[in-house]
This record gives C-alpha cells, sequence and structure tokens, in this order.
C-alpha cells in the first residue's frame, strides 16, 4: 500500500510540475505575441481544457476521430509553446505568422470544444454486445388420444327361487293387512333373513 501510495504521489508531483511549466510557457508565448493580462492566462487555461476534452472522448471511445485531430491540435499548441520559450524564438520580437496564430486560437479552441461536446455518442463497434438469438421453445407434441373406459358392467340380478318368491309374497301380504302399507325392501331383508339385493330381486317381483 505504501509503495502504491509513494507511486501515485510521484505522478501527481511529476503531473503537476509539468503542467505548471507548460502553463507558463503558453502565458508567456501569448503574452509575447501581444495578449496582455487576464488574456495571456486564458489561453494556457483554454488549450488544457480542449486537451482534457479530447482525451476524455479518445476514453469514451466515441468519435474517436474527432477525438484524436483536437487532441494533436491541443498538443501542437502545448508542445510548440515550450519549445519557443526555449530560446528559438525571439520573444521580444515575436514573427506576424505566430501572433496570428495566437490571436485566432480562440477560435480554433471554442470550435473544437463545440464539436467534441455535441459530437453523437455512439459506442465504438468494439464496445457492442451482440444479442443471443432468442430461444426457439420447442412445441410440445399432442398427446395420444386415450380410447373412454368401458362402463362397468351391473351385476346380474341374483335368480330368486319360486318358492322364497311365495313366502315373501305372504309374508308381504300380511304386513299390509297389519301396517296397511306395502312392505319395502328392508323389512323384507329382515323378516326374510337373505342378502340385501336378493332382498331388492323379491321386493321387484311382489311389485
Amino acid at each position: 500500500m505504501r509503495r502504491y501510495l509513494a507511486r501515485v504521489d510521484a505522478v501527481l508531483i511529476q503531473a503537476v510540475i509539468a503542467g505548471a511549466l507548460s502553463f507558463a510557457h503558453l502565458h508567456d508565448l501569448a503574452e509575447a505575441a501581444g495578449q496582455y493580462g487576464w488574456k495571456a492566462w486564458a489561453y494556457p487555461i483554454s488549450v488544457d481544457l480542449l486537451l482534457v476534452a479530447a482525451w476524455r472522448r479518445l476514453r469514451s471511445g466515441t468519435a474517436t476521430a474527432a477525438g484524436w485531430c483536437w487532441f494533436i491540435t491541443a498538443l501542437v499548441a502545448s508542445l510548440g509553446a515550450n519549445v519557443a520559450t526555449a530560446g528559438l524564438l525571439d520573444l521580444d520580437d515575436v514573427p506576424d505568422w505566430l501572433r496570428i496564430l495566437v490571436a485566432g486560437w480562440p477560435a480554433v479552441a471554442f470550435l473544437g470544444g463545440t464539436l467534441l461536446a455535441h459530437s453523437p455518442s455512439t459506442p465504438a463497434p468494439s464496445e457492442t454486445t451482440p444479442e443471443p438469438p432468442a430461444a426457439v421453445a420447442p412445441e410440445p407434441e399432442p398427446e395420444p388420444v386415450r380410447p373412454a373406459a368401458p362402463a362397468p358392467e351391473l351385476p346380474a340380478a341374483p335368480a330368486v327361487p319360486a318358492a322364497l318368491v311365495e313366502h315373501a309374497r305372504k309374508v308381504a301380504d300380511a304386513h299390509r293387512a297389519r301396517t296397511g302399507s306395502p312392505i319395502d325392501a328392508d323389512t323384507l331383508r329382515a323378516r326374510l333373513g337373505v342378502p340385501p339385493a336378493l332382498a331388492e330381486s323379491i321386493a321387484a317381483q311382489l311389485t
């Protein structure tokens, strides 16, 4: 962690020193070209802002051609000021072409900043992620039609002996004479002592 902080501190210090020197060189060159007071201080700010805007556009991956164009333009302006103030030019007698470049720089910086701010921010082709093809849902196969189960056959009515029917008829007549109503299957079953199905069959024959 300490090594990382030490490396970051060194990078920041180096960046501050380089930025301050470049800032001062741009100021001195603008002042030598006839821009005095706050104008001379505005020139390095304009160059650095254009440089940062172009670098951010390059980092975003959109409109990289415009980003490189204005990044190189701002870099040439910054490097040109550094080289010009290193003794290659007489700052007390600046040539006319340099005065023209310095005077025209605000329009160039304004154009570059406007184009960088309003250029379309479409993602680069390498960053687009193709959408996966939609999965085709398989259609379920229709279930085979099963034949309906046959209805269960009803058990055949038990055969009733004729003698039992006659005996049941006598019991039914006695029940009617005593109660005045026909005998039901349950009473007949109890009197005869036969299963319920047989009692039902006998009662059906008595009606």
